[in-house]
């Protein structure tokens, strides 16, 4: 399989391959899913290998036929109302399947096949009634997921439940009853006879907004994980009635609670407790002391302005608190008269109005482990505020007018390892340091405005760090000599200043950089020595992010190990400009993920992959006005397995019509372009017509004419470039080889039992007859038994050259073309390899043409009239491998054309 991969320098040798699409539907690979996230109306799990998301899906077979069979996670949005018999038969392997269609039917047998399904879930919008057969699911023997988004279940009674099921979901239905469940899944509640109880992790019945009632005992004996019922109207008093017979977490999210839940925790002693966005505002402590049995409470956004007393002591399993978003003005958790310590570790405080943090306000807590203080009016932290904290490891201080830090303030958090001050106004100093947290990795530091030439410190034991600066403000210079460890680099504003003398020493381990929101000018620096990026030869992703005020395209190039590099608002706003991709990326050996957006691309075509060679995903976005060169047909084999257009546009240009036809041949490159690609009328009107059949039926249809003037042309520059580029063989001589070997081959065509004095003949220089003799020889007429025609040997001695090549050819079965970097200087291999690519063209009855190539060579090196990608059959060359081991596939790739050619 390894000579089917061609080296860039021969990419013109290959034949014409093509991509395909599928009518609007969108697949990636699991791994790629973020480049393309958010044109999936679905949550799909990036851990499977291939997804697919369709819309405008009316007709579900015809949809389905274009998919890759490989498919294992998959989402469907149309119009299509009823689920066949074996709608998904041709997927066996899929294991997530999301449904937002009109359906009001499903058949029985639809979901046959699907033994591997683990999630499904059907969203259907504007549909009374939905009616599912009892058995629908019960083939499914590995599912673990149901939800139903939308559809009214009332009607449909009986409905099994694959015993696998761990989670139920039924929102933004008809449901009233919560009763209503036993009647259509019986099996939640059959339990109750046997003795075996049913185990759900999650029932999710949130988003219902009839839902009012509770009938007692509606779900007698289920055992229950996590109940949601947010965003309905049952209250929590009525969850201790159903029957359950174990529950852990309820969540009542957006519900019209206005107090704690005490009895339903009493109830079932739940370990987790999600009341957040309701309307509780006081907590009293006879509620707090029914609460004691749990681990996890979120209150957040509850309208709480105070805490009682006790708080934390009535609370003695806690190890989860959101406070965040209420209207706190003190965060007194901590009292010396209690002397509580608690187990509590993650408390989050964020967005409240805290002004001020006393001393010790965190003493009582010495598990704690994450505090998010971000979004309060925090100006000020004495030296003591921490203390206590000996476990914390992560701090967030961000969007705070943070402006004043105590004396040695990190002093007692020894195990902090991030810490964000982010958005703050902390006045640092040529001498500000971080002192205390030796194990800190990941920094995020606002810049505040500096003396010129300021210097930075900061621990040199970061793993990530980030850095922003706002417009205007001078650079930065950082103290440290080295960070060893350093991985991820972010510069938002480009406020620090890096030379580019040191940034190998300073930054050897980098390998994501982030460079955000400033002008390009130090990026593009014409002085290619100076410039910081050639200083990282171990970067392996990088984000470039302009600030629409670039003059010019920046070309990112000299990276050897870069995997994945995404441009961003790199046009100018004022003055926009369109570029070429090879202004933007240059030489990228082992780039995979090539993403735009925003960067005035306006033309693609093949000269931009030569520098691309392990490219595999090219993603478009907000790009207008694309041309897609027709030069990618013939580089079709080096383009990116996966190409996505994706809120962009391509240019209502004839350069375009030949894209159409491409999508719709044998597959190799899958493009995606997103639907409703239109073409304005070229007069006046309002209307619009669809890009590709406005084009097919517009711009002339000229591909056989072009054809046959490409072919004369090409014959004539076969015939005169001899003459221009070896004056010492005469074109008159050459003319009079080939039109010999014309009539030779039409005479020796006329009977079907031609015989051939030579089975292969073989082309090669001097300088190759080592490996001709020790190599192929002894295979083919040793191992083979085969006859071959060698210049040096079987050559007519005292006939001209010319002569003796065009009978030797047209004597052959098979043409063996031997060819390197010496042999395409050799004039009689030069002649050789013209006159076996000419007889392609000339002769009625084309011989087997056969390219080794004993190295790899530069495209450049190539003599035009030897590009004949169109007329080798794919799979006709083959690199001569250097390694032993794989040496016996080219035997076999040998031996399959010698085969095919009658010379087994």
């Amino acid at each position: 399989m390894d000579g089917h991969l061609l080296l860039p320098g021969l990419l013109l040798f290959l034949p014409l391959t093509t991509g395909w699409t599928a009518s609007n539907c969108l697949v990636t690979e699991g791994s790629r899913l973020h480049l393309v996230s958010r044109f999936f109306l679905c949550r799909l799990d990036s851990s499977l290998p291939l997804l697919a998301f369709c819309s405008g899906v009316s007709n579900l077979t015809q949809a389905l036929e274009a998919m890759p069979q490989g498919i294992e996670g998959l989402c469907l949005g149309g119009s299509a109302s009823v689920l066949p018999p074996d709608a998904f038969s041709r997927f066996p392997g899929l294991k997530i399947l999301r449904l937002f269609l009109s359906l009001t039917k499903v058949l029985p047998g639809a979901l046959r096949g699907l033994e591997q399904l683990q999630q499904l879930s059907f969203t259907c919008h504007c549909v009374k009634d939905f009616f599912l057969p009892p058995d629908a699911f019960g083939n499914l023997s590995s599912l673990q997921h149901l939800h139903f988004q939308y559809p009214c279940l009332d009607r449909n009674l009986s409905v099994r439940l694959p015993p696998t099921l761990r989670r139920l979901g039924i929102s933004r239905s008809c449901l009233q009853d919560v009763g209503k469940l036993a009647d259509i899944f019986p099996d939640l509640v059959l339990g109750r006879s046997s003795g075996d109880a049913w185990t759900l992790d999650v029932l999710d019945l949130s988003f219902n907004r009839k839902l009012t009632m509770a009938s007692p005992g509606a779900l007698q004996g289920l055992q229950v994980g996590t109940l949601n019922l947010g965003h309905t109207m049952i209250t929590a008093a009525a969850v201790k009635g159903l029957g359950l017979r174990r529950l852990d977490a309820l969540s009542v999210e957006h519900t019209d609670m206005t107090e704690l839940p005490a009895e339903a925790v009493a109830r079932f002693e739940l370990q987790e407790l999600n009341v957040g966005f309701t309307r509780i505002g006081r907590i009293t402590p006879e509620a707090l002391a029914s609460c004691g049995s749990l681990k996890s409470l979120s209150l957040k956004n509850s309208g709480l302005t105070d805490l009682p007393p006790g708080f934390l002591a009535a609370l003695p399993g806690l190890q989860r608190l959101n406070l965040g978003s209420n209207k706190l003005q003190s965060a007194v958790l901590c009292t010396n008269e209690t002397g509580v310590v608690s187990g509590l570790g993650v408390l989050d405080l964020s967005h409240n109005g805290l002004q001020s943090l006393p001393p010790g306000a965190f003493s009582c807590l010495p598990h704690l482990q994450e505090l998010l203080l971000q979004g309060n009016q925090l100006d000020w932290l004495e030296g003591q505020v921490f203390q206590g904290l000996r476990r914390l490891e992560r701090l967030d201080l961000s969007y705070n007018p943070l402006v004043t830090l105590g004396e040695a303030w990190l002093a007692h958090l020894p195990e902090l390892t991030t810490l964000n001050l982010l958005s703050t106004s902390i006045m640092l100093s040529p001498t500000w340091d971080f002192w205390g947290p030796e194990n800190l990795h990941d920094l995020r530091l606002q810049f505040p405005s500096g003396p010129s030439g300021a210097v930075l410190s900061v621990p040199t034991r970061l793993t990530s760090l980030e850095l922003c600066a706002a417009p205007g403000r001078k650079l930065w210079k950082l103290a440290s000599p080295i960070f060893p460890v350093l991985q991820t680099l972010t510069l938002n504003g480009w406020g620090l200043q890096l030379e580019a003398r040191n940034i190998t020493k300073i930054f050897p381990a980098l390998r994501q950089l982030f460079l955000l929101g400033n002008s390009l000018e130090a990026l593009c620096s014409q002085d290619t020595s100076s410039f910081f990026l050639l200083q990282l030869p171990r970067l392996q992703y990088l984000r470039v992010q302009g600030d629409g005020h670039s003059p010019r395209p920046c070309c990112i190039t000299g990276l050897p190990n870069l995997q994945e590099l995404e441009l961003r608002r790199l046009q100018s706003r004022a003055r926009p400009h369109s570029v070429r991709l090879e202004e933007l990326v240059g030489e990228l050996p082992r780039l995979q993920v090539l993403r735009l957006s925003q960067t005035g691309l306006e033309t693609l075509s093949a000269t931009a992959f030569q520098g691309l060679g392990s490219l595999q995903v090219l993603v478009l976005d907000r790009e207008a006005g694309i041309v897609l060169d027709g030069s990618l047909q013939e580089h079709s084999p080096q383009m990116p397995q996966y190409m996505y257009i994706l809120s962009s546009s391509l240019a209502c240009q004839c350069a375009n019509a030949w894209l159409g036809p491409w999508l719709k041949r044998t597959p190799r490159t899958y493009v995606h372009i997103e639907p409703r690609q239109l073409c304005r009328p070229e007069a006046g009107g309002h209307s619009k017509s669809p890009l590709f059949p406005f084009l097919w039926s517009r711009c002339p249809k000229t591909l056989g004419l072009e054809l046959f003037l490409g072919s004369s042309a090409l014959l004539f520059l076969l015939i005169s470039l001899p003459f221009l580029q070896e004056a010492r063989n005469s074109w008159i001589l050459y003319l009079q080889a080939l039109f010999r070997a014309w009539l030779q081959d039409l005479r020796g065509r006329k009977g079907e039992g031609k015989r051939f004095l030579y089975d292969v003949f073989v082309s090669h220089c001097r300088q190759d007859q080592a490996w001709v003799v020790q190599e192929l020889l002894p295979t083919l007429e040793g191992s083979r038994g085969l006859r071959l025609c060698l210049p040096e040997r079987d050559f007519e001695p005292g006939n001209d050259v010319a002569d003796n090549v065009a009978e030797s050819m047209a004597s052959s079965r098979v043409t063996l073309c031997v060819l390197s970097c010496q042999a395409l200087g050799t004039p009689r291999c030069c002649l050789e390899l013209h006159l076996a690519t000419s007889l392609l063209l000339a002769t009625p009855h084309p011989p087997v043409l056969l390219v080794v190539f004993l190295e790899p060579v530069s495209r450049h090196q190539l003599p035009r009239y030897h590009r004949l990608a169109r007329l080798l059959r794919r799979g006709d060359y083959y690199v001569w491998p250097k390694e032993d081991e794989r040496k016996d596939d080219f035997w076999a790739w040998l031996g399959s054309r010698l085969g095919q050619a009658g010379l087994g």
